[in-house]
């Protein structure tokens, strides 16, 4: 089983010159607005391969010096690819970390379950799969006595020293720019102290602790000049929503408005991202600032939107003069003139909008992003969890069912971990209450209710994984909320599926690796139903990692069955909404909503009551779901507008999946 086919989906052809230049003179060219050495991989385990190499050739040389080698690292998801390279060197090749000795950049403050602290979760992630001695391990103290945090934080400075200092440091970063946990505001100078987390800081720390309601109010973190001391700096990032803010921390002026762009005047430091995280670098996102380009329709199309941008002005009003003035003198070249550059490309947007997303019956569907037929089709949505369809696209949804396509809906996970206790004790309270009054007799299920109730307010112990009962009943409320969704949007009763694929089923925030039991769900549905359409979440951006695995496990049963006929006949689009959009030069079909329809995509998402303000996993922003997907939705018709096209109340956008072949 292909176990990551969506790091190789390549929504634009970036040519490898451009992120592995040949040679030192092209690499000068193209990274002059790069400020920080930058490597970019074209994927998360390449580039975890090389920089756990390097730590292992580090870690070999002072061995034979016969010397420790200090690293240091901090938590959260950036370095896990590194760590699991790591565990391979040491259990294929004998690497030993017998002489390493190892700093934490940070831990929470104050811990009362050991289970939600920093260094529990490195262990459970690396420490405890290699041979380093525990001694070794230094960590600030989330236990500690507040009037001894002081004390503690100058010894931690004093004992890093008496190693003779960081050798080799990785580091993440926030969407703020925050290194460890200095955010915005933190003073160059500041050493390892005690620090208030702020509302961003504890969001990004929510997955570890389920809700932000569990986070700690406060951190104990290396400051910034404890950081800047190390020999050697590697910042890591991965994924496109780590994309804007390594634009500004390469390319950008220093500033304490993003701590991380004080990197820039280290003399040893760089960044290691993969071609995700390097889409906002000028090389990358704007190639024809920096060199000729290899001009194809998408970068063409991306390179007229910035410019209609830049200008204020419609495509059908760009003038060569515009062209000329902004470094696209390579597209007057190719074509002539602004008109037939604008024209093209003003046409290849208009083709991708279309009112009948499963295709217009007896239609000319040459410059339609749909087939016309057969018609109606079978048509699939698969959800990540039990709401991403009517978030991400529900109005397409809803359009889907009114225009009689025979449309099947599946949800991959329960999502029961997303549900608070809350709810289950009110949907507890519920059923005891029904018992009692039409089942006096029996009381056994009453019972089990109250059973519920008691654990939950009395005598559930945070950090533990869910009791079997208790997450039977959150994965029920999400999927009787799911079912009131779909039959709102217009789904048959019947054709609401549920697949439970058994890697989320870890009753904790952690899940478990993609099998092949879990694709062979995916495939055997798809077997089952043989559709003609099928939308998948493209929705990467998921900050907890399901919609990736998720997708994975679609690409990965797609990828078996791909020469069988009726898949080969199939179309996959690609949807987003819940944590991101889709930039305008991959859109290749745009659902305009009507107000009408929005307030019904509204309603639908409202179904899921459980996810509203209580939800534990509403990530880094601010608005709920039913808002984000409004925003986005009347962001991209306004987007549509100013570029000249009709205006829209709304529009939901999609990406055409092609197999790998």
């Amino acid at each position: 089983m292909k176990k990551n086919l969506s790091s190789q989906i390549t929504l634009t052809r970036i040519p490898e010159r451009f992120y592995h230049p040949g040679n030192a003179y092209e690499h000068s060219v193209l990274t002059r607005y790069e400020k920080i050495p930058t490597n970019i991989y074209e994927s998360v385990e390449e580039a975890s391969v090389a920089v756990a190499k390097e730590i292992a050739s580090k870690i070999r040389e002072k061995q034979r010096e016969g010397k420790n080698f200090v690293l240091s690292f901090p938590g959260g998801r950036s370095p896990l690819g590194v760590f699991n390279e790591l565990i391979n060197l040491h259990k294929e090749e004998q690497l030993s970390f017998q002489n390493v000795i190892v700093f934490l950049v940070y831990e929470f403050f104050p811990l009362s379950v050991a289970a939600h602290s920093n260094l529990s979760q490195l262990k459970e992630a690396f420490l405890d799969h290699v041979d380093i001695n525990p001694a070794h391990i230094y960590s600030p103290d989330g236990f500690i006595d507040k009037e001894n945090i002081y004390d503690f934080c100058q010894q931690y400075e004093k004992l890093i020293d008496e190693v003779g200092g960081i050798d080799y440091l990785l580091l993440g970063i926030g969407h703020a720019g925050n290194l460890g946990f200095n955010g915005p505001g933190s003073s160059v100078n500041s050493r390892t102290r005690l620090t208030v987390l702020d509302s961003d800081s504890r969001k990004e720390a929510a997955r570890l602790f389920k809700s932000i309601e569990n986070v700690p109010t406060s951190v104990i973190t290396m400051g910034l000049s404890t950081i800047f001391k190390a020999k050697q700096i590697v910042l890591l990032a991965f994924g496109e929503n780590k994309s804007k803010i390594i634009q500004k921390t390469v390319e950008g002026k220093d500033s304490d408005n993003v701590p991380a762009t004080y990197l820039q005047n280290h003399p040893n430091v760089k960044t290691v991202i993969d071609l995700s995280a390097a889409y906002e670098l000028t090389r990358i996102s704007h190639p024809w600032l920096v060199s000729n380009c290899e001009w194809e329709n998408k970068l063409i199309r991306r390179a007229i939107v910035w410019l209609c941008q830049l200008t204020g002005k419609p495509i059908l009003k760009l003038t060569n003069k515009d062209y000329s003035s902004h470094g696209l003198d390579e597209l007057l070249a190719l074509y002539g003139s602004a008109y037939n550059v604008n024209i093209k490309i003003f046409n290849d947007i208009q083709h991708t909008i279309t009112g009948w997303p499963g295709g217009k019956p007896n239609a000319d569907d040459s410059n339609r992003p749909e087939r016309a037929t057969p018609y109606p089709k079978k048509v699939i949505v698969f959800s990540p969890h039990p709401d991403d369809d009517v978030i991400s696209m529900g109005g397409t949804f809803r359009r889907l069912c009114e225009q009689d396509h025979d449309v099947h809906v599946a949800y991959q996970v329960s999502g029961n971990i997303a549900v608070g206790d809350e709810e289950v004790i009110r949907y507890c309270e519920y059923l005891r209450d029904v018992c009692s009054k039409y089942t006096p007799e029996d009381s056994t299920l009453k019972e089990e209710a109250e059973k519920i109730i008691h654990f939950l307010r009395y005598e559930k112990v945070e950090g533990e994984p869910e009791r079997r009962d208790v997450l039977f009943m959150k994965g029920t409320i999400r999927r009787e909320e799911a079912r009131a969704a779909a039959r709102y949007t217009g789904v048959k009763d019947d054709h609401v599926h549920f697949l439970d694929l058994p890697f989320y089923e870890t009753g904790a925030v952690k899940k478990g690796e993609l099998t092949d039991a879990d694709k062979d769900i995916i495939k055997n549905f798809l077997e089952e139903i043989k559709p003609d359409q099928i939308f998948v979440a493209g929705d990467l951006a998921d900050p907890h990692g399901t919609h990736k695995v998720c997708l994975d496990a679609i690409l990965a049963a797609v990828d078996e069955i791909k020469d069988e006929e009726w898949l080969k006949n199939c179309r996959i689009w690609m949807y987003r909404g819940a944590w991101a959009e889709w930039e305008m030069d991959h859109i290749e079909m745009a659902v305009p909503i009507s107000p009408e329809e929005l307030r019904h995509k509204r309603n639908a998402i409202l179904k899921h009551q459980s996810q509203a303000e209580s939800a534990p996993y509403l990530g880094d922003d601010e608005r709920l779901f039913w808002q984000r997907a409004e925003d986005r939705n009347r962001a991209t018709a306004e987007l549509y507008k100013n570029l000249g096209l009709a205006s829209y109340e709304a529009i939901e956008a999609f990406v055409q999946y092609k197999p790998i072949r």
